[in-house]
C-alpha cells in the first residue's frame, strides 16, 4: 500500500493523485474521507481529528462507484444526498443538474441513463455541497470530453473561492496549479 505520506494543503489548492492500479490511491481518499481507519498517524482540518462531526461536515466524498439509488430519478437522487449532506442554497436542484449538462434529465429513473449520465448526476452533488474539501476518486471516468470540462470548471471554481480538491485520475486534466503526490 503506502506509508510515510505527510501533506499539509491550503485554500486553493488542487492535489491531484496518481498512482498504477493498486497503489492505495482509493484506499488513500477513503481515509482521508474517514470512511475505513489509518493504521498510524493522524489526519486533521482546522484543528478537527478525522472522525469528528466539523470534520465531517467538511468532506464531500465521492467514490469511483457512485452512489446513486437506480430506481429514483436525477432529482430523487440529489434530495436524498442533500438530506444526508448540508447543502448550498445558492443553486436548486434542476441548476446543479442543469450545470452538469443534465438539463431535461431531472425526472429520469437512473436506472435508464448511461453510464457518463449517471457519473454526472452524481457529480451535480459538488454543485450542491457546502464541503471545503472535495475527495473524488476518478471523476471523469466515462464522461465525454465536454463532461470532463464541465467538472474542471466546477473544481477551478471551488478551489479559487478558498475549497481543497484532491482527486484521483488516469486522465489527463487541465487543472492549472495542481500540485501530485505519487503513491
Amino acid at each position: 500500500m503506502f506509508s510515510g505520506v505527510s501533506l499539509k494543503l491550503n485554500s486553493g489548492d488542487i492535489l491531484r493523485i496518481n498512482g498504477t492500479n493498486g497503489s492505495g490511491k482509493t484506499s488513500f481518499l477513503k481515509i482521508l474521507a474517514g470512511i475505513v481507519a489509518q493504521e498510524q498517524g493522524d489526519i486533521f482540518f482546522d484543528d478537527h481529528a478525522v472522525k469528528s462531526a466539523d470534520y465531517q461536515r467538511e468532506i464531500f466524498y465521492l467514490g469511483h462507484l457512485l452512489n446513486l439509488s437506480l430506481e429514483l430519478t436525477c432529482i430523487e437522487n440529489l434530495e436524498f444526498l442533500t438530506a444526508l449532506n448540508q447543502s448550498n442554497q445558492q443553486y436548486s436542484l434542476p441548476d446543479a443538474l442543469e450545470k452538469m449538462g443534465m438539463s431535461g434529465y431531472e425526472n429520469e429513473v437512473c436506472a435508464k441513463l448511461s453510464a457518463g449520465q449517471k457519473r454526472r448526476t452524481a457529480l451535480a452533488g459538488l454543485i450542491l455541497s457546502k464541503a471545503t474539501i472535495w475527495l473524488l476518486d476518478e471523476p471523469f471516468t466515462a464522461l465525454d470530453p465536454q463532461g470532463v470540462t464541465m467538472v474542471e470548471a466546477q473544481i477551478k471554481k471551488h478551489c479559487d473561492n478558498g475549497g481543497i480538491c484532491l482527486l484521483t485520475t488516469h486522465q489527463d486534466c487541465k487543472l492549472a496549479g495542481q500540485k501530485t503526490l505519487a503513491l
